[in-house]
């Protein structure tokens, strides 16, 4: 655990069953949601890959994802840590964990992005799976899309989950994938014959990511991911194998204005 002091947010105001004695930001929330991500994401493809010696050094992003802006709009953001072993045994190539909160509304959310350009490692990777590996009972997944900033429209999953008594705990979590620089929510996209070769050569724009924004109310998700979208995607190579931010002059904190 990494506590981080926080103000208690109007979202947990609106289910006080949500938190834990005390109101604080759920750090621990992040943290332990980000684990299960980065295990149950990695886990199995790197015991195979290992064995076939076909996983070599990271491939690394022409602009890191930890380059995301911590304020955006009216969100602030700081990062939640994820112990070294647990990135090891996961085998991404570059993730980014952070908690969100709005200073106008109040509202939190937890943005995870994972990169990877050996895209089988992604395989398995859904919060269907890894959230109910982390103890959370899934209650059911609907399809919806939602417009960002600049009015692209991005398909995605949001998925309901809650813990049982004593603690009653609520979260949604909003997901999709950018596979070569094309949006999705289905993971087939990514699964077939063509996709188990390795990535021999380290191409960065060869890859599978994976965005996942959670908390407890799904305005919040939705809200954030509005906000948020069009800044990821600028750090993530596009259909052409460009990375926007990477084009564009000035400091990279300028470029992804």
């Amino acid at each position: 655990m990494y506590p981080i002091g926080r103000k208690r947010a109007r979202d947990a105001m609106a289910f006080p069953s949500v938190h834990r004695a005390g109101g604080g930001m759920p750090t621990w929330f992040a943290w332990t949601l980000g684990a299960a991500l980065l295990v149950c994401s990695g886990v199995t493809y790197r015991v195979v890959a290992s064995r076939l010696e076909l996983v070599g050094a990271p491939v690394r992003l022409p602009v890191p994802l930890d380059a995301l802006p911590t304020e955006i709009g009216h969100w602030v953001g700081e990062d939640v840590p994820i112990p070294a072993n647990i990135q090891r045994v996961a085998g991404n190539d570059a993730f980014l964990n952070r908690l969100y909160t709005n200073k106008v509304s109040s509202q939190w959310a937890n943005v995870y992005v994972a990169y990877t350009a050996h895209p089988r490692t992604m395989l398995g990777h859904r919060p269907q799976v890894c959230y109910v590996a982390a103890g959370w009972v899934h209650e059911r997944t609907e399809q919806t899309k939602v417009t960002s900033s600049k009015g692209r429209e991005i398909p995605c999953l949001v998925h309901y989950f809650h813990r049982s008594a004593p603690d009653r705990e609520e979260t949604a979590v909003l997901s999709f994938y950018v596979v070569n620089g094309r949006l999705t929510r289905d993971e087939s996209v990514f699964s077939g014959v063509g996709w188990r070769t390795p990535n021999i050569s380290g191409d960065p724009a060869r890859y599978v990511a994976q965005v996942q924004v959670s908390s407890v109310l799904e305005n919040s998700v939705r809200a954030a991911t509005a906000d948020m979208a069009e800044r990821v995607l600028n750090l993530l190579p596009d259909e052409t194998g460009k990375v926007r931010a990477a084009e564009r002059a000035g400091p990279v904190a300028d470029a992804l204005k």
